[in-house]
């Protein structure tokens, strides 16, 4: 515990000592409002507040009273007269939907709102008041309801707003069903109805965001230090009341009470966010939405309010963090409220644990290089996983702060994920916030770490071994045996220290000379592909609709050649390499444990997917008209039929009505999972052999693994150009180099990606768009009929200076049109 929140606990006890809690009925033998209370001085208040706060003594809620000022804003005052509390209906010690609107009905004929500030005051200041309204049990207004009177208006965009008349929110029934299975006790209706009518109300407004920072900082410290919650479950219906309100992102609640509430909200423990996460879920898309704004609004603010640096951290700043890990409960929410499978699983690799001590352990490392994959505490309570999510209720990509992730420092950020989770936070921890370029870089930090500790381990045993250290992962290869060559090292490094895999990848060509600074390395990438992926080799099928590859279910192929495209695919990433592969999304899906699903169809396989769709669709009689059986039929690599069952027997079960939902699930999990179970689980095998211990897995989705391998398909080449680099004479004032922009910009989109590909061997932006690529025009001559060339391993452009720019477009679009076979070099 810090100094600032130990003294604030003793001044909390030293106040009960000397003033009491303002509860007339207070039981606490260590509070003044107790009858059997024994009145204390300052200096005995004060040691007996000390002594209070070593024992962790039982704190009283505060029970103060209000009064409105002269400006309208609402005041503590614990020393009211009875002139003041006349009419302050004292006898309200919580809050319904029928005495809210009695006192309304009331403040309405006199004319004065005074009343109702002090009663909201009281209620929202007091943990234990506020905690207690709002009961489903308790009678509900019907005569004096909150709803609108006649002739009072309500703005539709405001209703829209706080999805008060959302047609996607729950009816009142329905939601207060869905509360009861979550075992909440809030009537959130009748709470919706009073903040409808008490937010139109200045002095209203003023008193709640008083009555909320004077109750937040008391609510963290119960939660932190005298866990509360595990007492009584329904310390949560603070949180779940105070949320309700729709104006939380306003600036009245942006400077203080908000990151105090946030702060609070942090302290809950597990099974408090995951109650309030699956409570959340249930309420709309409207209501969630509003939520996740409130919290990115919070964050927003925070952060272009304040200058961070590398001595001044983001991570540092406690209404951020508290904000960030508020989100991760909306976040969880709107994955549960779209579509989820938890099903459908691929079963996990298996670990060979040895029980000796490795390395990094006795070297006292073993901390930043944890087996086995990361789980979110969050997650593993609410029993689902980001990548179980197939369509959440709000987009992914609406969780993520732009404002944050340019000012978060990733290196030390990654220092916290890896090293001091404990004591530091980590934005890793909550990767829904960052985007894929900053996720990137933390991967790119863990990656280069530990490159870097396989070296020093390898210096460590050639100083004991007395053998020549081998620091990086050599890979010499022949270029008409590359496969072969690049099978039997892989493979033989896989069986004898896998761990070798995690080293610098270093490709040398036989009989070529020349040092790998990356560029080599691509070009292996680029050889081994295209050659892996001919369709003659028969590893893969290539569909001419979709442009993507799927696994060939009847290869000749034994398994090593695509454990060798696993392996390849993961060093791509491990060395930060782009890759030129076409794979459907399933694939990713399954690399990050899910199995296949009619929904993934859909670009893997269109043509079956429509078809099937059309069965599940067919309104006649399916038996009869389609004449399908549980058995189906597909070529082999030869053209010839296969057939295969799905169930036993399946060619004398006829396809009804009845059961072809049961037929398509059995077709696709066949066509997807079982067909290809093989070759899938031998590729799937290599990869993890370099990334099982990589926190990919962690922070990033199926969608965003698939960036990082291939890039993106969005191209910037306004981009490209601002970071462009010119050699051999050229620069960006050099007529030909203006011409040539011109003459890029001027391309349509195919032919955009042809110049891409044949400058830098794939048609794909990296992670972070082109502005990240780092290519080179240099000078290859003066005016020639020859064509442009490349060296696509180094993102290299070599340019004839043309006498005209059409004779640069004519020359150009022959290069890039028939690059394959030769031009590239």
């Amino acid at each position: 515990m810090n100094r600032a929140t130990a003294k604030h606990l003793i001044e909390r006890y030293f106040r009960q000592l000397t003033e009491g809690c303002g509860n007339g009925n207070c039981t606490n033998e260590f509070c003044a409002s107790c009858r059997d209370f024994q009145p204390l001085d300052s200096n005995s208040a004060a040691a007996k507040a000390l002594e209070l706060f070593k024992i962790n003594a039982k704190l009283c809620d505060y029970y103060p009273s209000f009064k409105s000022s002269a400006d309208g804003s609402s005041l503590l005052d614990s020393t009211m007269s009875d002139k003041d509390t006349k009419d302050d209906f004292s006898d309200v010690h919580y809050l319904t939907e029928n005495n809210i609107c009695m006192i309304l009905n009331f403040c309405e004929e006199e004319g004065d709102y005074s009343a109702l500030v002090r009663v909201i005051g009281r209620v929202f200041s007091n943990a234990e008041a506020l905690m207690k309204s709002f009961k489903k049990d308790e009678p509900n207004a019907t005569e004096n309801s909150c709803k609108p009177k006649d002739g009072e208006k309500q703005n539709d965009q405001t209703l829209e707003k706080t999805g008060a008349a959302s047609a996607a929110t729950l009816p009142d029934d329905a939601l207060n069903d869905a509360l009861s299975a979550c075992e909440v006790a809030v009537d959130i209706p009748a709470v919706r109805r009073v903040y409808d009518r008490l937010l139109s109300i200045d002095q209203v407004e003023a008193s709640l965001v008083n009555a909320l920072i004077y109750l937040t900082p008391n609510v963290e410290l119960d939660l932190e230090y005298l866990d509360v919650y595990e007492g009584n479950p329904d310390y949560l219906n603070i949180f779940i009341i105070v949320m309700e309100n729709s104006n939380l992102h306003s600036p009245e609640y942006l400077e203080v009470a908000l990151p105090q509430f946030c702060k609070a909200m942090s302290k809950l423990p597990v099974t408090a966010l995951a109650r309030l996460s699956k409570l959340w879920s249930m309420y709309g898309l409207p209501h969630i939405r509003r939520m996740m704004e409130t919290f990115q609004q919070l964050i927003t603010f925070t952060v272009v309010s304040n200058e961070y640096d590398a001595e001044n951290l983001v991570n540092d700043d406690e209404t951020v963090v508290a904000a960030t890990q508020c989100l991760k409960i909306i976040f969880y929410a709107s994955i549960l409220a779209g579509d989820v499978d938890v099903e459908h699983n691929e079963e996990d690799e298996e670990d060979s644990d040895s029980d000796e001590l490795t390395l990094h352990e006795l070297l006292g490392e073993e901390r930043l290089y944890k087996k086995g994959p990361r789980v979110d505490p969050l997650e593993k309570e609410l029993g689902i996983r980001t990548v179980d999510s197939i369509r959440p209720i709000i987009p992914f990509e609406d969780f993520v702060n732009e404002s944050l992730n340019d000012v978060v420092e990733m290196d030390k950020d990654f220092t916290f994920f890896k090293v001091n989770a404990e004591t530091k936070f980590s934005f890793q921890s909550c990767p829904f916030i960052l985007s894929v370029i900053t996720k990137n870089q933390g991967l790119y930090y863990d990656n280069r770490i530990r490159m870097y500790s396989e070296r020093r381990l390898t210096a460590l045993y050639s100083m004991v071994q007395g053998q020549q250290p081998n620091p990086y992962l050599k890979l010499k290869v022949r270029r008409d045996h590359i496969i072969d060559d690049a099978l039997v090292r892989l493979e033989m490094i896989s069986m004898e220290n896998p761990s070798d895999l995690k080293k610098q990848l270093f490709v040398e060509f036989e009989g070529e000379q020349g040092v790998d600074e990356g560029g080599v390395s691509k070009e292996f990438f680029q050889l081994v592909l295209e050659e892996i992926f001919n369709p003659d080799i028969g590893m893969f099928t290539y569909d001419d609709e979709t442009k993507l590859f799927w696994f060939n279910s009847s290869s000749l192929e034994n398994e090593a050649q695509y454990t060798l495209i696993g392996i390849v695919l993961g060093l791509a990433i491990y060395n930060n390499c782009i890759l030129d592969v076409h794979f459907p999304m399933v694939v990713y899906r399954k690399l990050m444990g899910k199995k296949g699903t009619y929904l993934d169809l859909s670009d893997s396989h269109p043509f079956l997917y429509q078809s099937l769709k059309g069965l599940l669709e067919y309104t006649g009689n399916v038996k009869e008209d389609m004449m399908l059986t549980f058995q189906i039929s597909h070529t082999d690599l030869f053209g010839n039929p296969v057939l295969y069952d799905l169930k036993d027997q399946g060619d004398q079960i006829p396809v009804t009505i009845e059961n072809r939902q049961e037929f398509v699930d059995l077709y696709v999990d066949y066509i997807l999972n079982t067909s290809v179970e093989r070759q899938f689980r031998a590729f799937k095998k290599g990869f993890l052999m370099v990334t099982n211990e990589s926190p990919l897995k962690y922070l990033f989705r199926p969608e965003e693994v698939e960036l990082l391998i291939c890039g993106s398909r969005k191209l910037d080449f306004e981009a490209l150009e601002k970071t462009t680099e010119y050699d051999g004479g050229y620069s960006k004032d050099s007529q030909i180099i203006k011409d040539f922009w011109e003459t890029i910009h001027s391309f349509g989109e195919e032919q955009k990606r042809f110049f891409l590909q044949f400058t830098t061997g794939t048609d794909r932006a990296p992670v972070g768009g082109l502005g990240k690529l780092k290519m080179i025009i240099a000078k290859n001559g003066s005016d020639t009929d020859r064509l442009p060339t490349s060296h696509t391993c180094f993102n290299a452009l070599l340019l004839p200076e043309y006498s005209t720019k059409e004779k640069l477009k004519e020359r150009l679009l022959k290069a890039i049109t028939y690059a394959k076979g030769f031009g590239m070099l």
